[in-house]
């Protein structure tokens, strides 16, 4: 399964300030905590949480998000760089 823009994931856009991502995580993680959720509906809301929190993590990181801008996901996840390939150590002098 591809993942999704992590902007997508937190409903902003790509020229969202630091605060607006803080926000927008806030409200997602609370919608989408595990522990907020009925029995049933656990289990998705884990996969969301972990998806939010994902996002958040690499958006309010300002080497991290420059890295995801302009390579995407293979900037920043090493299971979409064959071999170990770190665009961040390879590109970035």
């Amino acid at each position: 399964m591809a993942k999704r823009d992590y902007y997508e994931v937190l409903g902003i856009n790509r020229n969202a300030t630091a605060d607006e991502v803080k926000k927008a995580y806030r409200n997602l993680a609370l919608k989408y905590h595990p522990d907020r959720v009925p029995a049933e509906g656990k289990k998705e809301a884990e996969e969301k949480f972990k998806e939010v929190s994902e996002a958040y993590e690499v958006l309010m990181d300002p080497n991290k998000k420059s890295t995801y801008d302009q390579y995407g996901h293979a900037g920043v996840d090493s299971s979409f760089r064959p071999g170990g390939f770190d665009m961040r150590q390879d590109f970035h002098h």
